[in-house]
């Protein structure tokens, strides 16, 4: 080893020994009579001193050093004059008696400080000048961290680890496929895995009765914050299980992680119905670490002669707590704020409390106090608070509001990202009507299990079927999902065709998946969870792209390596792809 420590790793027990280090230099002070040099790797940072007792030629080269060369440094280790106890390193020393510059350095088009001067395309440009600072290089090793727990946990309970491929079968279900043109089959062409789906159900047939894979997936779809083309899911199947056993071993997986990586106790996670959680939240993942339920106000606003709420649908709002005091300022802020295109909200109507007891709304002309007496009970307001009001279509208003619900819970400093509310949403809908297709989809995918109880609805009723489907949700954010899966060949069948499907289309994408359950196929489930998604979580971060070693920027491209690209002309021809005109 060219080493014989860290950077990381000397402390007050090293007095008087001779070590060597390697590194890059962080920064120098040239002080005239001494010269101090950080030095730096991936555990730590530590101080270098040349002084007046040291070598002319040592002092000559540690002022020739810039930010970023990589050196070797031999010396003995002295207690610090002036500690730093903000440093682990920051009792002790290097008297520097030996100096190499193993390699030079441009300067960084960036500084490699942990609050940076480097936009976020710079940054992906120079990623792996990036990766030297130490919030990128802390949630690389949070994520390693969870990896090893993830591995440690299923391998207590009996999963085994399998390789699944990932030059698979194009199908026509979810989002879209990356595909991979085959050179020995000229025209045609397989797909990157969108998930391991059916082959970790080929496993449960095969007798491997618990699997687990921390595994890259691909989703040729737009991209945002929590989304990136290439992703990493920890993928697992479990064989002779009922829901409740998977829900179990999950919740149990997650609060080992939480325990072991970030010292929090969970308790048990709390469960919802889908239809509760659209309800109250307007959402099917709500974030739990508020309250601010919706209150439907159909039955009290309703045949006052205010139109929009008679010829509303559905008339529903939030209490938020302590908003009074809103200026008309702030409550037009937030109306202009919900009208933007993303939300389309047309207009909101809003019912203060006023602290001395007094109602005030902006539709007084009709409803009197005692309407809005009412209104304030429904919302179990008190005074002080505000009640926020929304109407239109069921669906559409809901999701405005779940809007205003999360856009309420950041103006009043709600959703600290240091609290952890974990959530699981369960009986999700089997079917989910398109309208561009006109047909209906599989809400998670065509392998899930119906619950028995709804399989007659499938011909008359076919949105109200109830699917053996759950997600798990942490602070509003969707972490993992699966379902019990469909292990009878007549029963997928007939999911097939009600996804529209004819029998030869079914058999030609998943034939292989039909015959093996005629082989003995056990009942059998699973869940993946978004690994990207829990680690920044755990960082507290909004972008999963901080915790991804080489991620995409919202193009789908790797700036650093400029990607996607061409291919040349041989290789395309090799391929039987025509250049495109």
């Amino acid at each position: 080893m060219l080493r014989t420590h860290t950077c990381g790793e000397l402390n007050i027990s090293h007095l008087g020994q001779t070590v060597t280090l390697c590194g890059w230099v962080q920064k120098s002070r040239d002080l005239g009579a001494m010269t101090f040099i950080d030095v730096r790797d991936r555990y730590g940072l530590t101080q270098l001193v040349f002084n007046t007792d040291s070598d002319d030629s040592l002092r000559e080269t540690s002022r020739s050093l810039g930010r970023e060369f990589v050196i070797q440094v031999t010396g003995t280790v002295l207690e610090r004059t002036s500690k730093n106890a903000k440093m682990p390193t920051g009792e002790i020393e290097i008297g520097v008696s030996k100096i190499e510059i193993l390699n030079g350095a441009k300067v960084p088009p960036f500084m490699i400080e942990d609050e940076t001067d480097g936009g976020e395309e710079l940054r992906a440009k120079y990623r792996y000048l990036d990766l030297r600072r130490n919030p990128i290089r802390n949630n690389l090793m949070l994520r390693h961290k969870m990896a090893q727990e993830v591995r440690k946990y299923l391998d207590g309970l009996d999963f085994i680890e399998v390789e699944t491929p990932v030059l698979i079968k194009s199908t026509p279900e979810g989002a879209r496929d990356f595909v991979v043109p085959s050179r020995m089959n000229p025209g045609e062409f397989y797909a990157l895995p969108q998930s391991p789906q059916t082959f970790k159900q080929l496993l449960m047939v095969s007798g491997f009765d618990r699997y687990f894979q921390i595994v890259k997936c691909f989703r040729d779809e737009d991209l945002r914050a929590d989304r990136q083309p290439e992703f990493t899911q920890i993928d697992c199947e479990m064989a002779f299980i009922t829901q409740e056993d998977i829900l179990n071993v999950f919740e149990g997986l997650t609060q080992h992680l939480f325990r072991t990586v970030k010292g929090i106790e969970l308790g048990s996670v709390p469960r919802m119905q889908y239809a509760d959680a659209m309800r109250l939240y307007g959402s099917d993942k709500p974030d739990i670490r508020f309250g601010m339920q919706f209150v439907e106000l159909n039955d009290l606003v309703k045949g006052k002669g205010f139109g929009i709420f008679d010829n509303a649908e559905l008339v529903v709002g939030i209490n938020a707590k302590g908003c009074a005091e809103y200026t008309r300022k702030q409550i037009d802020e937030l109306t202009e704020w919900l009208k933007r295109p993303q939300i389309g909200v047309t207009g909101m109507i809003y019912c203060r409390y006023q602290s001395d007891g007094t109602l005030k709304s902006s539709v007084d002309k009709f409803y009197g106090e005692d309407d809005l007496t009412n209104w304030a009970a429904a919302f179990e307001a008190e005074p002080g608070d505000m009640m926020f009001v929304l109407a239109g279509n069921a669906e559409k208003v809901r999701k405005q509001l779940n809007e205003l619900r999360l856009e309420m819970g950041n103006r009043l400093g709600l959703r600290d990202k240091n609290t952890f509310a974990p959530l699981w949403v369960l009986d999700f809908p089997l079917l989910e009507w398109d309208e561009e297709t006109s047909r209906y989809h599989a809400m998670h995918h065509p392998f899930t299990s119906p619950k028995p109880e709804d399989i007659a609805l499938l011909d008359t009723h076919p949105g109200d079927v109830r699917a053996n489907a759950y997600d798990l949700v942490i602070n509003g954010t969707e972490v993992g999902g699966g379902s019990i899966r469909i292990h009878d060949r007549a029963l997928q069948s007939l999911m097939f065709k009600h996804l529209g499907f004819s029998p030869e289309e079914a058999q030609k994408q998943f034939g292989f998946l039909m015959d093996a359950f005629e082989y003995g196929a056990p009942p059998h489930g699973g869940l993946a969870f978004g690994f990207d998604r829990m680690v920044s979580i755990f960082a507290g971060l909004d972008s999963i792209r901080d915790v991804i070693a080489f991620p995409k920027n919202n193009s789908g491209r790797d700036v650093m390596i400029d990607t996607p690209s061409t291919i040349s002309d041989l290789q395309m021809n090799e391929l039987k792809i025509k250049t495109a005109l």
